[in-house]
């Protein structure tokens, strides 16, 4: 396969409506090419309906979509030059895989030898060379996604579309197939837009997350930044374990506050807050556990639970349940004892009420 740089997606305004029900608020999104993007959200949240209207299954109601700076908004499907992968691969299971990667190719006129020729190549690309007679209920769910990225691959679609694809796999499968989508994307400089509910995956493959609730955008960017600054505490809840807390603002000096965590004050970046009451988001990992009567919040050990590489606690404390995940896994605390709460600065954020 050549390598190329993907197209561009552009959506301006773009709205979805079933009757009075309305699937995604208006919104605008730029989709840079070469990009891995993904949507992220609870069930119903519109990243599905959002993905099937770049895919052209979906028929937008209002706005209009840019593929490569191609207006494509009225265009079909069959005329958009973008591939999808769905969740249930669906695989023809009477068809060789080569020709299940084939058939894409021969069904727009191509000739069969040259369908074959460009489907082994793919095939090879996606780690699967010698495959090809083999049938798909000859291989294992790991394989069957393979062939069915293969047969998305060999159309070379401007952009490739992702529908959970990997919610079908266990745990370990998972999280190699997600390492090699994301690898392939980054050789190959694909475009693509991949639907998940799965924060760690879209951890792992994303250049951008854009996470939705509500039918509508509620925060995108990096996934570094989403997790260390997220706007509000539904995505700091979405992206990864958090403990939501109330707090206040008793002082402002420059960028950073002065952030009340009952007796506890802590350094943090307002981040634009005025002063008063706060929501502040603190994560697991950012909590240590020390002797009683230390400077820091009073806590009971409620529950503690081995988790080999750490432990995980759930802590009794003033501002509520604490959730930790704590490393010196070799000085478990026993339930009942009472313990100092510390938290690190840079695993505590400020968020708007």
């Amino acid at each position: 396969m050549t390598n190329k740089t993907g197209a561009e997606v552009r959506l301006q305004g773009i709205a979805k409506r079933y009757g009075q029900v309305t699937a995604v608020k208006p919104l605008d999104l730029i989709i840079e090419g070469g990009t891995l993007v993904t949507l992220l959200g609870p069930s119903g949240c519109g990243k599905t309906t959002l993905l099937r209207m770049i895919a052209g299954l979906e028929q937008a109601s209002e706005g209009k979509l840019f593929i490569g700076g191609k207006d494509v908004t009225l265009l079909s499907a069959g005329e958009r030059n973008v591939s999808m992968v769905f969740q249930s691969y669906a695989l023809f299971p009477h068809m060789s895989v080569l020709d299940n990667v084939a058939y894409g190719l021969i069904s727009s006129g191509a000739a069969k030898r040259d369908a074959h020729a460009r489907a082994e190549l793919t095939l090879e690309t996606v780690g699967l060379k010698g495959f090809g007679r083999r049938l798909p209920s000859e291989l294992s769910g790991g394989q069957q996604q393979r062939v069915a990225v293969a047969r998305a691959l060999v159309l070379e679609p401007d952009v490739l579309l992702f529908d959970e694809p990997l919610s079908n796999l266990d745990a370990r499968l998972r999280r190699s197939m997600r390492e090699e989508i994301r690898a392939l994307q980054q050789r190959l400089g694909l475009t693509v837009v991949y639907v998940t509910h799965d924060q760690s995956e879209a951890l792992a493959v994303s250049d951008t997350i854009v996470v939705m609730r509500n039918a509508e955008i509620a925060q995108a960017g990096s996934p570094a930044r989403l997790y260390a600054m997220p706007d509000n505490v539904f995505v700091a809840t979405f992206m990864g374990e958090a403990n939501a807390v109330k707090g206040r603002i008793e002082a402002i000096s420059g960028d950073q506050a002065t952030v009340a965590l009952d007796e506890v004050r802590l350094t943090l970046p307002h981040r634009g807050l005025p002063l008063g009451p706060v929501d502040v988001v603190i994560r697991p990992e950012a909590i240590s556990l020390d002797d009683p009567g230390q400077a820091g919040l009073a806590g009971t050990v409620a529950r503690g639970t081995y988790m080999g590489s750490h432990m995980e606690y759930h802590l009794a404390t003033s501002l509520g349940d604490l959730f930790a995940i704590c490393h010196d896994r070799l000085a478990a605390r026993e339930v009942g004892a009472k313990v100092t709460v510390r938290l690190a600065p840079e695993g505590v954020i400020a968020v708007r009420p």
